[in-house]
């Protein structure tokens, strides 16, 4: 960052804080109040890793990842943006065939501060003599429709095309995201070229071609249940092997 710093003129100055399993450990807390206040009066926030196997006992309430979750919130982070792109010099090293993954260009635009992860959530217990758990999966159309925009917006600038993935044939939220991305790229972004996928199609198709895909957008949870997970490790393929 310093050296970034120095290519474009820029003086930058640090502040480190804890946060996560380093934090549960000094202050009992994931996220600790200085930490979350020290972010917000920031100019950017640079995040390393929250948790590992030494926390994975620790009590639901105060896991790592729920310091992860509250800083999202704190920051108003409801837009996450992961880019691919390989190249025919890197395609070779994709867990892809090179000839599917060489000259994917794709952007994965992620709701972040919604959904299941910030619904409510019911731990184990019994009910009835059954034990049981829940979560709820919440969205509002205002949290649909500014991470559709972020969408659409992105498309403006690349190929003009989104695909929106959900479960609507199963969940009545994907319905409601459905309709609403249905509304606003007819209402708003008509140039915009817009279809749907199931989450499990999705996953299909972006081993079978990731080539055909623009902009992807998603909601909290369904991200996780594409192999998009295999993206960001094409990202640093692609990085670690560039020419210096």
């Amino acid at each position: 960052m310093q050296a970034a710093g120095k290519k474009f003129n820029l003086k930058l100055e640090f502040d480190h804080k804890l946060m996560g399993g380093c934090a549960i450990d000094k202050f009992g807390v994931p996220l600790p109040e200085e930490t979350l206040k020290a972010a917000q009066a920031s100019a950017g926030v640079l995040l390393g890793a929250v948790g590992g196997p030494k926390w994975d006992k620790v009590a639901p309430s105060i896991r790592p990842e729920k310091g992860l979750l509250a800083i999202r919130k704190g920051l108003g982070l409801y837009c996450n943006l992961r880019p691919m792109v390989v190249s025919k010099y890197c395609a070779h090293l994709s867990p892809l065939k090179a000839e599917r993954a060489e000259g994917a260009d794709l952007l994965i635009v992620r709701e972040l501060t919604g959904g299941i992860y910030f619904g409510e959530h019911k731990e184990a217990a019994m009910v009835n003599g059954v034990e049981t758990a829940s979560d709820i999966e919440l969205y509002t159309r205002p949290e649909i429709e500014r991470i559709a925009r972020k969408a659409f917006e992105a498309a403006k600038l690349r190929r003009g095309k989104v695909t929106s993935v959900d479960k609507a044939n199963v969940l009545g939220s994907s319905r409601m995201w459905r309709k609403i991305v249905t509304e606003m790229q007819q209402k708003e972004y008509p140039e915009i070229t817009l279809n749907h996928l199931y989450v499990d199609n999705c996953a299909m198709q972006l081993v079978q071609n990731p080539k055909q895909f623009d902009v992807i957008l998603t909601n909290n949870i369904l991200v996780i249940f594409c192999p998009m997970r295999l993206l960001p490790l094409l990202v640093l393929l692609v990085f670690y092997h560039l020419p210096a």
